[in-house]
């Protein structure tokens, strides 16, 4: 069930408003827990086991570790605790995602003949691993303090709003709010802009270039020409943009509909003036736990070699988006940039001020062609995509012109989603609000503007049968 379904807009949001707010206070986390159930089995039934286990494993786990160091336990025992929490955590997600992978690097590599599993991959296991996963590393910390009501624990894992693709939310940001949250008329307003503004970032813009972008990549790689290539490339670049920062724009609104308080996962990263700062802006809650959880444990830039830990990060980076060798690649190829930025950054050869349109330039360059990689069915596809739009590999057989691909609508939303990306609008936007926000008439304004914006959504979500959501897969 995604967010910009019918079934979803129109049955189970407003059945579970109606239900949490009709509810007695003290039931409302049942009710928020089952209807997160329920969102979930709806998408595959035979997955909700998956999610169970992985909610009873961490629940008893994050047990043990609150006796352990509560009855003095020798702290090896406590650490072998955590490993074999980790260890079922990440075999967990090895198996569904990434067993059939790993069987066919085996057979390439050593030549054998394993039959593969065809394991089916559960919806959205990589994000709620990663929070079970938060939940007893901070215990073992002492950051969080143990959880010993397995409801709370079943809510905070499956939470409906975060649970398919994110953004991945730490128990330390959100339990006190389990236990105690309110939610006003103003937040409640606040969580249906947001909702409305992803909405649209994923209906009107997302699908729009994506029809481009798919058109444009399931064409054989030698029938686009150089300019066809890049247009492309970046289509892709927005769609996938705006897919995800839209999806994140949703799971917050809908968050703040039931009173709670999730951060931001994207800080308009096609403004960024290097790799890393492109990090510092681009799924925010998966580079900051990596960060946390992986970077810093490893030695971070205090100790051990900087650079290996950073090469780890990434690799892990690509490996956990999917089991392929195009996503590590594309973690990989961000790496790189990574260590290169690093060692240069006290370099004497780069005393000189590099102008910032440079800096624009070159970070959106490096984006763009990890993104390659990224959207390509196979490696060899995108490096003889790549070699077409650098005009390395000439087309044999030129299938359609670049304008085949685009009409005067796509051409209207291609222009206003690199506006958008920038951050102008938003601006622009936010200066009006914070100067008007009192005035009678503007509130009316935004409030017609914000229903006008559902009903157009609403209308291309009736009239499109394309309607993917690209992180769902992850």
């Amino acid at each position: 069930m995604v967010f910009s379904s019918n079934i979803f807009l129109f049955i189970f949001l407003p059945l579970t408003l109606c239900g949490y707010y009709l509810l007695n206070q003290k039931f409302r986390n049942s009710f928020l827990l089952l209807a997160s159930l329920f969102f979930y089995f709806w998408g595959d039934p035979k997955f909700i086991l998956i999610m169970i286990v992985s909610i009873v494993l961490n629940y008893i786990f994050g047990l043990l570790i609150y006796y352990s160091q509560h009855k003095r336990i020798n702290n090896k025992i406590k650490k072998l605790i955590l490993f074999l929490a980790i260890i079922s955590n990440l075999g967990l997600l090895f198996y569904f995602k990434y067993l059939d992978f790993s069987i066919e690097l085996l057979n390439q590599l050593f030549n054998m003949n394993i039959s593969l599993k065809n394991i089916a991959l559960p919806i959205g296991i990589s994000f709620f691993t990663f929070q079970g996963m938060t939940y007893i590393i901070d215990l073992y910390w002492e950051k969080v303090t143990v959880q010993k009501n397995p409801l709370k624990i079943a809510l905070y894992i499956s939470l409906f709003p975060q649970l398919i693709a994110g953004p991945i939310v730490r128990y330390q940001d959100v339990n006190e709010q389990i236990d105690n949250r309110k939610v006003s008329i103003e937040k409640f307003s606040e969580g249906i802009k947001r909702f409305v503004l992803g909405l649209g970032k994923k209906t009107i813009i997302a699908n729009t270039v994506a029809f481009v972008a798919d058109n444009i990549f399931n064409q054989p790689y030698n029938e686009n020409t150089l300019v066809t290539a890049w247009v492309g490339a970046l289509c892709y670049a927005l769609q996938i943009y705006f897919d995800f920062s839209g999806y994140s724009d949703m799971a917050i609104g809908l968050g703040k509909m039931f009173g709670f308080d999730f951060l931001e996962n994207f800080s308009y990263p096609y403004i960024s003036k290097s790799i890393t700062d492109f990090w510092r802006r681009w799924h925010i809650s998966l580079s900051t736990f990596f960060r946390d959880y992986l970077y810093i444990p490893l030695g971070g830039n205090r100790k051990g070699n900087v650079y290996v830990n950073l090469f780890i990060v990434f690799f892990m980076t690509g490996l956990w988006h999917g089991a392929s060798l195009n996503f590590i690649v594309w973690g990989l190829w961000h790496g790189i940039f990574m260590l290169l930025e690093r060692i240069t950054r006290n370099s004497s050869l780069l005393k000189f001020k590099i102008p910032i349109i440079i800096k624009h330039t070159y970070t959106l360059l490096i984006v763009i062609i990890g993104w390659v990689f990224f959207r390509a069915e196979t490696l060899e596809y995108a490096l003889a995509y790549l070699g077409v739009m650098f005009g390395i590999v000439k087309p044999v057989n030129i299938g359609y012109d670049v304008m085949y691909y685009l009409d005067n609508f796509a051409i209207f939303i291609i222009i206003i989603a690199i506006i958008a990306a920038t951050g102008v609008l938003s601006y622009l936007a936010n200066k009006i609000e914070k100067k008007h926000s009192n005035q009678p008439l503007f509130n009316c304004v935004k409030l017609v503007y914000i229903s006008l914006l559902m009903v157009i959504c609403v209308i291309f979500v009736m009239a499109s049968t394309y309607n993917p959501f690209i992180y769902f897969r992850f």
